[in-house]
Formats: structure tokens, C-alpha cells, sequence
């Protein structure tokens, strides 16, 4: 038996170490995770830039702990696993064995505030662990992310099987693909008077990189009429289009008024009835409130990090447009394999593979993270 795992470690802001930790004997009800393939999101990201204030003025308000095992968009294989844990541990209560191959829900909830007891579905609690993003590796058994070798999954954690026939590639943006629930939640607001996200709604995502993709797809499968992506990639604009956007702007050879004049322009002056911010910049924030028509639906996807303020008139920014507007925090842990099951349904109409554009080892994480930066990558990935 092995007795050390090797692991990608932001110790600090703007340094990556490769390191061992040891390989751990299991408490009853836990899983040892042989990694396949761990993704890397804009959370990520912003814990190396050392963007790390989570939650800002909420009652979890926390500060990224380092060093950190990065990794929560993880995919793997069932290496170790004790008795309670085969019976007990996936979601809808799925004999699990060594072998089976499986998603986990980054997101570990206490089960006992408030949030837990009233809430259903979505990870609201206030005394939350999340894998790869708030737990550090100093705390044993310290393999909480996925960019290790192996990882340790504690027994309140939740876990999916995966589908026989899914690739890593697709299993891997199970994560994101359970964060476009957002449209979901949009999709309730819709009724007759066509407010809420109607079919044949036209839907604008700013940001198209892997989570603006996402909601790409996902707004099509939910009935959008014309889609229009706005990102300063052209890289990312391409993709976008091979995935089904309709019109596509460059804000990077565009003004903020160029750009709110060209959407005006694509819906006959009215404005897109959805707008989903993937970007997470104040200013991007307002824009997209500017640009929503009359009743439409705002999600706010991309701030996950205090990136700082906007200043928003109530009056001609929400009351006046009949605006909604929706913070998306977290994901639906009840999400996870519906997500799984529309990726594998609508696989033959969207080439889910292709969205994973760049792998690196674990050693060559801090350069995997800097071309996650570049405007030339969509979903970047660490694997073994």
C-alpha cells in the first residue's frame, strides 16, 4: 500500500507548491477517491490571485484558508470504501464498490441551522465546508480538493454515480452544469403576461467562459428563442457559437454604449428578456441591468468573490423595469445528476468533450491556472 498522495497546494496567494500528504485510513462511513479529472473555476482562480472574501456581509462570511488543495469540479473512481459508506454515502442510496465511478457535491452542508431544515435543494448553510475552496490541507486527513492524487470524502458528503457511458470530460462539469439552476429558478418566474423566462425568450450571457457556456446550453434546452454572448475572447466567442449563441459581441472592440446599442438593436429596443452576468465586475453588473427589457429576470452568477460596488438607482434599475433580480450562491446539490442526465440526452445536439480545451498534470498546476487566465482556454483541467 502507498503511503503518500501527491497534491497541488496554493500556500499563499500567487504560489503553487506540489506536495505529499499522507494516505489516510478510513473512519466508518468515509471513501477514498482515485482522481480522474478536476476542474478549474473562476473560484480557483481568485483564491491564487488572493480575491478571498467569500460571502461579504452574510453570516458565513469567511477568507480563503492557505495553503489549500484547490479542486471542487471533481470526477473519479471509487478506490477505498468502508462498509457504511456502500450503503449510506450515494445520494439516492445506490449500492456503492470499488471501481464505480463518481461525481461529488463540493458543497457539505451541517444538516442542523436553519438554512438546512427550511431550505431544500440548494447548499444555504452557515456552518458549510466546501471542498477545494474553504478547507485547509493542515487540517487532516487534508486531501479536500481535487487536485490530488487521491481525495477524502468525510461521510456527510454527497456522491452521484456517474452514467456507464459518460466520459471524465463531460463528468466533470457536472459542478457548473448544477450551478445553471439559476435558469431554472428564472423559469418559474414565467407566466402569460411574459414576465419571468418565457419559451422563446431572448436570453444575453456575459461572460461565455466555461459557467457562461453552461447557461448557453442550458437556456436552449429550457426553450430560449435567440441567444447573444457578449465576452472579450474571440476564442470563447467561437465557441459560444459552435454551442448555439445566435449574435456575438466583442467588448473588446466594442464601448459599453456600442454594446447597449447593439443589443437594443437585436431586440427591436426592447432589451433581452434574461441577462446573465458570468463575469462578476460591478460594471458589467450594471450594463446588463441597463440593457434587460421591461419585466425581464437579471442573474447574477459570476461575483462570487467581494470584487467591489455598483451604484444601482432602485428606481430606473429595478422598480421601473418591473426587474427581477436573482443572486445565484452555491449550487443544487439536487442538481447534480439531472445535470448528468441532460449532458448525456442532449449530447448528440452540444459536443460537451470539446469544452474541455487544455490538461495539465498536478505538478503543473500553476501553469494550468495561468492559461485558465488566457483568452484562448474554456475549461482547463488537472489530472493525474
Amino acid at each position: 500500500m502507498r503511503d503518500k498522495v501527491k497534491a497541488a497546494v496554493i500556500v499563499e496567494p500567487g504560489k503553487v507548491e506540489t506536495r505529499y500528504f499522507p494516505y489516510r485510513k478510513l473512519e466508518e462511513g468515509a471513501m477514498l477517491m482515485k482522481m480522474e479529472m478536476s476542474g478549474i473555476c473562476g473560484t480557483d482562480k481568485h483564491s491564487y490571485k488572493g480575491e478571498n472574501h467569500l460571502y461579504a456581509g452574510t453570516q458565513r462570511e469567511q477568507f480563503t484558508p492557505y495553503p489549500l488543495i484547490p479542486g471542487h469540479e471533481n470526477v473519479g473512481i471509487v478506490a477505498e470504501i468502508t462498509e457504511e459508506a456502500r450503503q449510506r454515502l450515494e445520494f439516492y442510496g445506490q449500492e456503492l464498490k470499488e471501481g464505480d465511478r463518481v461525481v461529488m457535491c463540493c458543497d457539505v452542508m451541517c444538516g442542523n441551522c436553519y438554512e438546512c431544515r427550511n431550505t431544500f435543494g440548494f447548499t444555504w448553510c452557515n456552518n458549510f465546508k466546501t471542498y477545494g475552496v474553504n478547507i485547509s490541507c493542515e487540517d487532516p486527513p487534508h486531501l479536500f480538493g481535487g487536485w490530488a492524487e487521491y481525495m477524502y470524502i468525510t461521510p456527510d458528503v454527497f456522491v452521484y454515480k456517474i452514467p456507464d457511458d459518460m466520459s471524465p470530460e463531460v463528468a466533470v462539469l457536472t459542478e457548473p452544469m448544477a450551478c445553471t439552476y439559476s435558469l431554472d429558478k428564472a423559469k418559474g418566474f414565467s407566466a402569460m403576461p411574459s414576465e419571468g423566462f418565457c419559451s422563446g425568450d431572448t436570453v444575453l450571457i456575459q461572460g461565455v467562459g466555461p459557467i457562461g457556456l453552461c447557461h448557453l446550453i442550458k437556456a436552449q434546452i429550457l426553450g430560449a428563442g435567440e441567444v447573444i454572448a457578449i465576452d472579450r475572447s474571440e476564442f470563447r466567442l467561437n465557441m459560444a457559437k459552435e454551442f448555439g449563441a445566435d449574435h456575438l459581441i466583442n467588448a473588446a472592440e466594442t464601448t459599453s454604449e456600442e454594446r447597449l446599442a447593439i443589443v437594443k438593436d437585436l431586440t427591436y429596443g426592447r432589451g433581452p428578456d434574461v441577462v446573465v452576468d458570468c463575469v462578476g465586475l460591478p460594471e458589467v453588473f450594471i450594463e446588463g441591468l441597463e440593457m434587460l427589457s421591461n419585466g425581464g429576470v437579471f442573474i447574477e452568477e459570476g461575483a462570487f468573490v467581494e470584487t467591489g460596488t455598483a451604484q444601482v438607482s432602485p428606481h430606473r434599475h429595478l422598480l421601473a423595469k418591473n426587474a427581477r433580480l436573482l443572486g445565484m450562491v452555491n449550487h443544487a446539490f439536487t442538481g447534480y445528476y439531472p445535470s448528468m442526465k441532460l449532458m448525456q440526452k442532449y449530447g448528440k445536439y452540444f459536443p460537451f468533450e470539446k469544452i474541455v480545451t487544455h490538461r495539465y498534470k498536478i505538478e503543473d498546476a500553476e501553469a494550468a491556472l495561468l492559461k485558465s487566465m488566457e483568452l484562448d482556454s474554456m475549461k482547463v483541467v488537472i489530472t493525474p
